[in-house]
This record gives C-alpha cells, sequence and structure tokens, in this order.
C-alpha cells in the first residue's frame, strides 16, 4: 500500500536536509523515471488487487489516464442521454411514459450496462413502491438476482484459483447454471462431499476496475459540487468515500463470511432469525461457500401466504432485528433488498448476503434512540439538540429558528401523529429543511438510512399501511425502562420531568408501548427500577418519584377519611364531626395516573399475581426497596406534622382574635326514643 505521503506521479517531491549549521533546507526534486515507474507500478498493483478502498490511491491511479476516465464517461452518457430522449419522444407521441413496459426495460438494460455501481441504484428504487411505477418495479426487481451471468468457465476458472481443486474435485454436485445472478457476482446450488447443501457465490470478472473508476468520476463530481453549490452543505466526498469502503469490504468474500459470523453471534439467537452458515474451508476471496437455504422471497407475499406463513409478521421480525443492529450493537445489514431476505419454510426470516455492512458508534446509537423519543413526544426543542449531538448541526448553530420549524414540519405532515408517520414522508421533510438551514448529513448515516428506507420498502410493500417508527417505538421505550446507560438513563430523566414536575402521562406512554416489545419482562423491568432507584445515578428520579407516591397515598388518605366522615355524618347523625375534605384535583389526578400504571404492569408479560407474594417478599428485605420505604414514610410523616403544627397554629389565631377560651367539644346525640 502507498503511504499516503507519497507524492502523485510526475509531482515534485520535497524533502528537508539539515547540515552542519544545523539550518533546516527545502530541497525540490523531480522524480527520475525510474520512481516513477516504480510508483506507477505499485498504484496499479493497488487498484487491481488491494482489498482495502483509499480515496488517494484512486486518485493518483486515474488522474494520470484522462482518456481512459473520458471514455467511461462518455459511455455512460450516451446510452442515459439516449434513454432520456427516448422517454421524451414517447410522452410527445402520446405514449404514458409511467405505464409503458418498453421504457421500464430499457431502464433496466441500461443499469445493467452501465454496471455495479448503478445496478445498486436500480435495487435501492425496486424497493420503493411507493416512488415508483408498478411496471418499472417489477423490472427493477430483476437486478436483485435476474441479471445477465457470465461464462461457467470463467467462474470455474476462479474456483480453482481460490481452492486450489476443480470445481469437481471441491464439491459433489454443482448446478450447470447459476440460479442467481447479482451485481456483484452469481451463485450456483451445489452439495458438499459430506453431503450438505450449499450456495456457492463467485465474483464477476473485472468488478474492482469497474467500480473504482465509477467511484472516482462520482468523488470527483461530488467535490466540485461541494465547492461550488453553496446549497450543499454535507460532505458529498466522505459520504462516497464511506459507500466506497463497503463495496470494497463486499468485494473480499473472506470479510463476507466473517461479517456473517459476527451478524450470528450478534442477532442469530432473536426469535424467527436465521443466519446461514460459512463453510470456511471451501471460501476464498473470489469464492464463497455457505448453507443453502429453501425460502421464498419476502416481497412474493402470496407464495409466502401460501405456506401458512405471515408475511407482515416476518417484517416486524426484520424491524425487530434491524432495531437491535442499529441502536444495540451498532453493526448493520446496509443492504437488506429483497434478495437478500427470505421467508424459510418452517416460517422464519433469513438473512443473506453479508458482504455490505457497516456499524454506528454508541454515542450515536443512543443519540438516535433519543431523536426517535422526542419525536414521538414532540419535544422539537431537545430534538435540536439531538440533531447537534448526531452531527447534522454544528454545535455553534442558533437553534432558535429551526426548532419552530420542527414543530412546523412535523405537526403538519400528513396531518397524522409523528409515531405514525413512514421514514419516506420524515426524510422528504427534513430534505426541504436542509435548504433552509445549516443542516449537513454525516457520512456515518447516508448507509444506516439507506438500509431504513429499503426495509421501509419492503414493508409497504406487503402492508401499505405499515409504520416502521410506530412499530420502532415499543422496543425504543423498553430500552429507555431498562437500560442502564447514563446517556439513556438522562433521556429517561428529561423525558419524565419538564420544570420540576412528574409526566405521568409519559410514563404511561413508555410503559404501554414497552409491553409490546417482545423481551421485555415485568420481572426484569422491576429489578432494574428498584437497583436504579436504589443508586446515586437514579437519586433525581427517586426523590421525584417519591414525591409523586406521596401524593397518591396523601390522596387515598384524604379520600378515605373523607368517605368515613361523609358515613359518620350521614348514617350516625354525629352532626358535630366536621366533613374532611377529599384530595385535591391534583392530588386525584395522581392517584389515577398510579390506577392506571398498575392496570398496565398487570397486563405486562412476565407479572403473576400467583406469584406476587413471593416477589413482594423478595423486594421487602431489598436494601433499596428499604431506603424507597424509609423515605416514602418519611414524607408522609413530615406531612403529618407539618399538617398538625398549622391547624395549632390557626386553632392559636382564633383564640387570641376571639380572646375567648374554646370550649371542647360536645358530641351531640340524636334525641332517646321513648
Amino acid at each position: 500500500m502507498i503511504a499516503k505521503t507519497d507524492p502523485p506521479l510526475n509531482e515534485p517531491i520535497e524533502t528537508k536536509h539539515t547540515p552542519e549549521n544545523g539550518a533546516i533546507v527545502k530541497v525540490v526534486t523531480l522524480p527520475t523515471l525510474e520512481q516513477a515507474q516504480e510508483y506507477k507500478a505499485v498504484v496499479t498493483k493497488n487498484i487491481q488487487t488491494e482489498l482495502r478502498y483509499d480515496a488517494q490511491v484512486i486518485t493518483a491511479y486515474y488522474q494520470n489516464r484522462p482518456l481512459q476516465v473520458l471514455r467511461r464517461i462518455f459511455s455512460v452518457l450516451t446510452p442515459t442521454f439516449a434513454f432520456i430522449f427516448g422517454l421524451w419522444w414517447k410522452s410527445k407521441r402520446g405514449i404514458v411514459v409511467k405505464n409503458d413496459r418498453r421504457s421500464a426495460i430499457g431502464l433496466r438494460e441500461l443499469l445493467t450496462q452501465l454496471g455495479p455501481a448503478y445496478i445498486k441504484i436500480g435495487q435501492a428504487l425496486s424497493t420503493r413502491p411507493d416512488l415508483v411505477p408498478p411496471v418499472y418495479l417489477e423490472e427493477l426487481t430483476k437486478l436483485q438476482d435476474k441479471l445477465p451471468p457470465f461464462p461457467n468457465e470463467i467462474a470455474y476458472q476462479f474456483i480453482e484459483e481460490e481452492l486450489g481443486q476443480p470445481p469437481n474435485e471441491v464439491y459433489a454436485e454443482l448446478s450447470p447454471e447459476p440460479i442467481a445472478a447479482a451485481s456483484l457476482g452469481q451463485v450456483y446450488k451445489g452439495k458438499l462431499k459430506t453431503g450438505e447443501e450449499v450456495a456457492v457465490k463467485v465474483q464477476r470478472p473485472d468488478l474492482r476496475e469497474r467500480i473504482t473508476i465509477d467511484l472516482f468520476i462520482l468523488r470527483r463530481l461530488a467535490t466540485w459540487a461541494q465547492t461550488n453549490i453553496k446549497r450543499i452543505r454535507s460532505d458529498l466526498a466522505a459520504i462516497l468515500d464511506e459507500l466506497g469502503s463497503r463495496i470494497f469490504e463486499e468485494m473480499d468474500y473472506i470479510h463476507e463470511g466473517e461479517n456473517a459470523e459476527r451478524f450470528y453471534q450478534l442477532y442469530g439467537h432473536l426469535k424467527d432469525v436465521y443466519v446461514p452458515k460459512i463453510y470456511w474451508e471451501y471460501t476464498n476471496r473470489r469464492v464463497l461457500t455457505m448453507e443453502w437455504i429453501n425460502g421464498v422471497k419476502l416481497t412474493q407475499t402470496a407464495e409466502i401466504n401460501s405456506l401458512g406463513i405471515d408475511a407482515r409478521y416476518l417484517i416486524e421480525v426484520g424491524v425487530n432485528c434491524s432495531l437491535r443492529q442499529l441502536l444495540e450493537h451498532g453493526f448493520f445489514h446496509a443492504d437488506p433488498h429483497p434478495g437478500n431476505l427470505l421467508a424459510t419454510l418452517d416460517g422464519k426470516l433469513a438473512y443473506l448476503d453479508f458482504g455490505m455492512m457497516s456499524e454506528i458508534k454508541p454515542p450515536q446509537r443512543y443519540g438516535l434512540i433519543e431523536a426517535i423519543v422526542h419525536l414521538v413526544n414532540r419535544d422539537f426543542d431537545a430534538l435540536a439538540y439531538d440533531y447537534v449531538k448526531l452531527e447534522f448541526l454544528t454545535p455553534d448553530t442558533d437553534l432558535r429558528p429551526i426548532i419552530p420549524a420542527f414543530a412546523r414540519v412535523f405537526n403538519n405532515a400528513l396531518g397524522a401523529s409523528v409515531a405514525e408517520m413512514n421514514i419516506k414522508s420524515i426524510t422528504d421533510e427534513l430534505s426541504a429543511l436542509m435548504y433552509e438551514y445549516p443542516f449537513r448529513v454525516p457520512a456515518y448515516y447516508a448507509l444506516i438510512i439507506r438500509s431504513l428506507v429499503t426495509l421501509e420498502g419492503i414493508a409497504i410493500n406487503i402492508d401499505a399501511n405499515f409504520k416502521v417508527l410506530s412499530e420502532a417505538y415499543p422496543y425504543v421505550a423498553k430500552r429507555l425502562l431498562t437500560d442502564s446507560s447514563p446517556e439513556l438513563r438522562a433521556s429517561l430523566r428529561d423525558l419524565l420531568f419538564k420544570d420540576g414536575k412528574f409526566r405521568w402521562n409519559r410514563l404511561e406512554n413508555l410503559l404501554r408501548n414497552a409491553r409490546s416489545s417482545q423481551d421485555y419482562d415485568f420481572n426484569l423491568v422491576l429489578n432494574q427500577t428498584v437497583d436504579f432507584l436504589s443508586s446515586d445515578r437514579g437519586s433525581f428520579i427517586r426523590d421525584k418519584l417519591v414525591d409523586e407516591v406521596v401524593k397518591g397515598i396523601d390522596a387515598l388518605s384524604k379520600n378515605a377519611l373523607h368517605r368515613v366522615t361523609y358515613l359518620l355524618r350521614e348514617r350516625v347523625g354525629l352532626t358535630a364531626v366536621n366533613e374532611t375534605p377529599g384530595a385535591t384535583i391534583e392530588q386525584q389526578q395522581t392517584l389515577e395516573h398510579i390506577k392506571r400504571i398498575l392496570q398496565i404492569l398487570q397486563e405486562t408479560r412476565g407479572f403473576d399475581s400467583a406469584k406476587l407474594v413471593p416477589q413482594i417478599a423478595q423486594l421487602i428485605v431489598n436494601p433499596g426497596v428499604q431506603r424507597l420505604g424509609q423515605q416514602v414514610a418519611n414524607q408522609l410523616v413530615q406531612k403529618a406534622v407539618a399538617k398538625l403544627i398549622r391547624e395549632l397554629l390557626a386553632a392559636e389565631q382564633v383564640n387570641s382574635k376571639n380572646n375567648v377560651e374554646l370550649e371542647p367539644a360536645r358530641l351531640s346525640l340524636p334525641p332517646a326514643s321513648v
């Protein structure tokens, strides 16, 4: 690999020389012919064999090949302009282009002709029935695994070069033709000598060379646009570099196999998620052998339903798995198009093709969780700060005009609640804001939104009313209630308290949503809550929550005493008994909230009234619970003492005012019957 300090070909080399007097002298020389040729050879070798994306090396290689670059530009622009002109001419002749199958076929063939980078664009569009007309969608779907294959002779040659033996010596069986052909490779169905059915993926020839020149051209275009178009604030070159890095990793099947195993370790335990096995002894850089999966594409709903499988449930499984990828472990599948997601015959969701994976760091994961919470709860002040933490806005950005813009956008979008909005509507609305305010799209976010938008497209194809954000919120609520990280504990505190007041409706909403999450368990949450509230980190919430519990108990006691005095007055006839006032409106509201929360807890998975007594017994001896109980008891005693003092002071004021000695109250009994 060339070091980043190496000079481009034909440019001067600057060195520093220190003579005996200690002065530093700059010496500028031109590279010799031998140096230039050696550099060229190393760069060429890197382009052809290196598996790591390096924008500088690619630039150094192609900037000295202008004719090759121009040929590629013309080879892209010529058929593209011809296709666009054809669409224009058809529209002039009265043909409805969006319903024209020949035009749809022409688009698919154009993307296929342009190569892997453009095929991936078509694959992304093939998942968006809300953007692409049905006839085009049908054709673009073929880009997922029905591209023209390359000859078997080349595939067999690669197998022998990578595995050291001809295919017939490696595999007991191998399909005579590829059963699928995608942008980077084609797949054969085979059987090992030991009897296992396998999928054998073989990489396309000349793949790296075709992709690097497209990335070079697109990067130069992005750099020019970013420099010359003031409205563009995002680092487009960095976004392309992120995509380029992922594509280069996708071209290394050893790396893909490692990704598959890591994906299995992190998510293979999730209910109804299946990850195929990698056979390492039959895998190398350009050949991958993995377990064969019998299944149906997730978008083939009729076939899935005929198997007695609920396609919508599998989408829910996919959303649940994606949330853990993005928000829990950070290692996520960046290319979940329908060709990579199968419904297995026993009703599981199988993930395939682990070439394009990416990672999101913990601060960004927590930032996304907080942003979802603030979005759903319409807390737009906090949402604006979330965008700073997520690097969409710089820390010195004036957020005052952005906050009402958020409120305007999300309150009016589709006339629906935020939880009912889809990812596309959110990104569309934000795109409009990004032109008006200094937003920029960070490089890490590009693949995240690509993954989410693709998954949502699949979901919409199955159920037009599917809302990813609505499905995601139960998991987010569960994380807020159970995650012990300082970031999410602070977020929970900010969510539950405003201006020092406890927002019971937010807690109800969290508990109601969290109980819908698959792995939410009452006992787990109860134990974690007690541990947190009894710790130093939970002191703020503990103190405020104790205040609210005391309010509830006070309301209960007042209501109970009010009922007792009322009965005494009405039934016994003790006329001297003053009717005790009931709870205030605020106390009554607190009591109603507590009742509803208890009802939610009773309906939560893991709650068992038969097991409640031993659970309470265990909690009573818990030191944290005892401290909480002492706090509640102390506050109740303080309230009682304060009330007694107020009544005594009030009585003394009455005495001093009337200057008479109070006589003890006498009971007035009803007259005796004769």
